[in-house]
C-alpha cells in the first residue's frame, strides 16, 4: 500500500476500511544471513538501507520489547548538522541531507520541519568559537550564519536579552536544521524494511552469543537459538551489558537524559533554541507543547528515569533564557538511556569477533544521527568497509590517541 493524499481522502470517504498494518509480525526463521539487534531508530534504518539500498536479503531485526520502545521515542526530536570537528560535521551533514528527502523516499509522513536551529551566544570568546564552527560547517557543505544581537531579537523578541549575567549577544543559525517526529521514524523505516521482506521480530530478548574460534554463528534469544553470518549491535544504552555476553567491556557508560513537554501553548516558537550559558534546549511540537531538555544525570543508570537534581537545573536554565516558560504548567517528564563515549562521538566499526559488528555510542547525537547511522551500518554490513562519512568513528581510535572529542572535555563520559 502506497500513502498519499487521495489515499486519505478515499479512506475517508469509504469507512477507513481500506487500511490494513503497516508490518508484519513473523515467527523468527532459523537462520538469517544478517540480524540487527535492536529496534530503535538505528537498527531499522539499518535494516532499511541494508535492504533497500545494499540489496540484501534474507535479515531480521531483533527486539527485546516493542519497536521503537527505546531512545527513538523518548528524545526531544532535535535534528542538525552544526558540528566542528572533521570527524563529525561530514557524517552528520550526511545524516542532514538523507532527513531532507526521507519522508518521499520511504514513503511515511515522519513530520520532517525544516524550522531552524539558533545556538545562543552570550560572550565574545563565544562568538569567536561560533564563527569558527560556522566556517567548519560551511566547508563541509552544510549552511550557518552568524546573527548579532538585532538579527536574534528580530526572530525572538521575547528572549531575556538584558540578563546582567547571561547578555544575549548573538547566535549561530541553521535554517536546515529543526525536528522530526521520532515515532514516524521509527515506524517509516520499520515499514520500508518489512516491505523489502525484513523480518521485525518483537519480544525476542538476545540472552547470549555464540562465537566459534572467534567467529559469530548467531544468538541464544529468549525465543531460541537463531544462527547468523553477520550480526550487527545497535542497543544504544544496553550496549555494554550486549556486547559484555561476547566477553567485551566497552569504552562507554550509560547515564539517562530526561526530557521534559509542558502544556500545549499557544504557538510561541516557531524553531529550535539552545542557551549558551547553560545546558537548555526547546522547541515546540504540534501540539503545543514546549519540548525541553538539558543535562544528562551524571551517575550511571539503567533505569528510564532521572532524578529532581536535574530537573531544578533544566528549568533554571530555561527561566533565565525565557522568564515566561515559569507561567506554564509541566505535563510530563521521561528519560532515555545514553551510551555515552569517552570522548562524546559514536563508534560503527567491526569487533575483534569476526561476523559482529557494533554501532554505539551516541551519546546525545542519536536520534539526529538516524538516517546516517544506518546508512552507514549497513554500509559496514555490507561491503565490510566503512561509509567514507564514517571512517573515523573507529572502535581502536582511543587506544591509538585518535578521539574525537567535540566538546574537549576529555576521557569522561559524563560531561560529553
Amino acid at each position: 500500500m502506497r500513502y498519499s493524499g487521495l489515499r486519505v481522502i478515499k479512506e475517508a470517504l469509504t469507512g477507513h476500511k481500506g487500511w490494513k498494518p503497516i508490518w508484519r509480525n513473523p515467527e523468527p526463521q532459523s537462520s538469517y544471513d544478517y540480524i540487527i539487534i535492536g529496534g530503535g531508530g538505528h537498527g531499522l534504518a539499518t535494516a532499511y538501507y541494508l535492504s533497500n539500498t545494499f540489496k540484501k536479503a534474507r535479515i531480521a531485526v531483533l527486539e527485546k520489547g516493542w519497536l521503537g520502545s527505546g531512545n527513538i521515542g523518548r528524545n526531544t526530536t532535535i535534528i542538525r548538522s552544526n558540528y566542528l570537528l572533521p570527524g563529525n560535521e561530514p557524517f552528520y551533514e550526511f545524516s542532514m541531507k538523507l532527513w531532507e528527502n526521507l519522508e518521499q523516499e520511504f514513503n511515511f509522513n515522519a513530520m520532517v520541519s525544516q524550522r531552524g536551529i539558533l545556538n545562543l551566544l552570550h560572550t565574545d570568546a563565544q562568538r569567536d568559537a561560533y564563527r569558527r564552527r560556522g566556517n567548519a560547517m560551511i566547508l563541509a557543505g552544510a549552511d550557518a550564519e552568524l546573527l548579532d544581537q538585532d538579527g536574534v531579537r528580530a526572530m525572538y523578541p521575547w528572549l531575556n536579552f538584558d540578563n546582567a549575567r547571561f547578555p544575549i549577544k548573538g547566535g549561530l543559525l541553521q535554517r536546515r536544521a529543526g525536528t522530526a517526529r521520532h515515532d514516524g521514524v521509527a515506524w517509516g523505516y520499520a515499514r520500508g524494511a518489512d516491505l523489502k521482506g525484513v523480518d521485525l521480530i518483537q519480544n525476542c530478548e538476545v540472552t547470549g552469543f555464540r562465537i566459534e574460534n572467534g567467529t559469530m554463528r548467531g544468538v541464544e534469544t529468549s525465543r531460541g537459538y537463531i544462527a547468523a553470518n553477520k550480526v550487527g549491535v545497535a542497543v544504544a544504552g544496553s550496549t555494554g551489558r550486549v556486547m559484555a555476553m561476547a566477553g567485551m567491556r566497552m569504552p562507554i557508560e550509560s547515564h539517562v537524559l530526561q526530557a521534559f513537554v509542558s502544556e500545549g501553548l499557544k504557538p510561541t516558537i516557531d524553531g529550535v533554541i539552545t542557551f549558551g550559558a547553560g545546558h537548555f534546549y526547546v522547541s515546540q511540537s504540534d501540539k503545543g507543547g514546549l519540548v525541553f531538555g538539558g543535562d544528562i544525570d551524571g551517575y550511571n543508570s539503567y533505569a528510564q528515569r532521572g532524578n529532581m537534581a536535574v530537573i531544578e537545573d533544566v528549568a533554571q536554565g530555561g527561566m533565565a533564557l525565557m522568564p515566561a516558560i515559569g507561567r506554564a504548567r509541566l505535563l510530563r517528564v521521561w528519560g532515555g538511556i545514553m551510551d555515552m563515549s569517552m570522548d562524546g562521538s559514536p563508534i560503527i566499526d567491526r569487533t575483534p569477533v569476526s561476523g559482529l559488528y557494533l554501532n554505539a555510542g551516541w551519546c546525545y547525537g542519536g536520534f539526529k544521527a538516524t538516517p546516517a547511522s544506518g546508512y552507514a551500518f549497513a554500509h559496514l554490513l555490507a561491503t565490510d568497509t566503512p561509509h567514507e562519512t564514517a571512517r573515523a568513528y573507529r572502535l581502536d581510535r582511543f587506544e591509538r590517541g585518535l578521539p574525537i572529542d567535540e566538546k574537549g572535555m576529555g576521557a569522561q563520559p559524563n560531561l560529553h
